[in-house]
């Protein structure tokens, strides 16, 4: 049975936030996972997945939640191909460890398929009727591309224009190609709370001057503001000084302002935080009502830059995030605390964010 429906009201003035329950009840956990992720666009990663014809990357989507297997191929032709790593014949993990290859074949009963998920052979099966079909097949899941980056979807609500378009076009400028995956300093936290807290919490400046006192000191706080999106929005940090901003070239909307950070949302689970040495993706990943995985993978543009301004201590701006959170998770638990109100100077974001979670739960 589906937990109960909330509204969020479309006026922040008016609005309160979703009912403690909705942080609490395992029912509400549950039905997030394909109400609101399987019909999300969620970031798999960068193209060096597979880089040369003939390589495959098997990984699990969205691990702890989701928990899709699927397969990153790229065939003799150069054509990238994103399947389902299930044989359609038992179910069985048909490709099971990386590296390169003329075709993905399931080592249980020996189905063979192409690179393109195509099926291409099976033993003992001549007298099967109506064999093969198109559900013989490896499912092909829909894959975007932005730069070096990857994104897909179970079963997309919308199209990743409508989803990632906005920041595409806003950030046009940068040469995503350059950027360098540093996987020594990039890092996975595990926070002992709901992720929609953690994400309630990224979506919301309110915060800044009482717990991140470094990274207030590097920004103009009066100037934070946040840019709404139909499925995403933007909080743009000004610096605050001479501390390190963006040297923007013309073409960027955003040409003659002092611009330390983009931090970039995408419903439900993602951010990008742009800063002048790079970029931060983390991905909040749902394991349990109380328990959430969160990874900082970092990509490095200006290796000299690193250090500086509003991205000079991710680490530390990351730890006190979580020590918030957790408190917070503490508090919803508390049988004198139901639905709280929005700041419509400070909390744009969260309200956002909270209208589409509503709305994927079928208000």
């Amino acid at each position: 049975m589906n937990p109960p429906p909330f509204e969020i009201h479309e006026n922040v003035r008016r609005a309160s936030t979703p009912p403690a329950r909705f942080y609490r009840d395992p029912a509400y956990f549950e039905w997030s996972r394909d109400a609101v992720f399987a019909r999300s666009w969620q970031w798999i990663g960068d193209a060096d997945m597979a880089k040369v014809p003939g390589q495959v990357h098997p990984f699990t989507l969205l691990e702890g939640c989701l928990n899709e297997p699927l397969v990153l191929t790229r065939d003799t032709g150069d054509q990238v191909h994103l399947l389902s790593n299930v044989c359609t014949h038992r179910g069985m993990t048909v490709c099971e460890g990386g590296g390169n290859e003329r075709f993905l074949r399931c080592r249980y009963h020996g189905r063979r398929f192409g690179l393109d998920g195509k099926f291409q052979f099976m033993p003992e099966f001549e007298d099967v009727e109506g064999f093969p079909s198109e559900a013989d097949h490896l499912r092909a899941l829909p894959l975007h591309r932005w730069g070096r980056n990857l994104f897909t979807s179970l079963n997309p609500l919308v199209g990743a224009e409508n989803v990632l378009g906005d920041m595409e076009r806003r950030l046009a400028w940068l040469p995503l190609d350059e950027f360098v995956h540093d996987p020594a300093a990039s890092r996975e936290y595990l926070v002992r709370g709901h992720w929609a807290l953690y994400v309630d919490n990224y979506l919301e400046g309110f915060h800044i001057p009482f717990i991140h006192a470094a990274l207030n000191e590097v920004i103009d706080y009066a100037q934070y503001a946040t840019e709404l999106y139909p499925y995403s929005n933007l909080q743009l940090a000004v610096g605050g000084g001479a501390d390190d901003v963006f040297d923007l070239p013309t073409s960027s909307p955003d040409y003659g302002r002092p611009i330390s950070a983009y931090y970039w949302w995408v419903f439900p689970n993602l951010m990008f935080n742009f800063y002048p040495w790079g970029l931060s993706v983390n991905v909040v990943r749902p394991l349990a009502p109380d328990l959430t995985k969160v990874s900082f993978i970092r990509y490095v543009w200006d290796r000299s830059r690193l250090g500086r301004g509003a991205g000079g201590d991710v680490d530390r701006v990351e730890r006190e995030d979580e020590a918030v959170v957790e408190l917070v998770q503490k508090g919803v638990q508390s049988r004198f605390y139901d639905r709280g109100r929005y700041s419509p100077t400070r909390e744009t974001g969260t309200h956002h964010f909270h209208r589409l979670l509503a709305s994927s739960f079928g208000s």
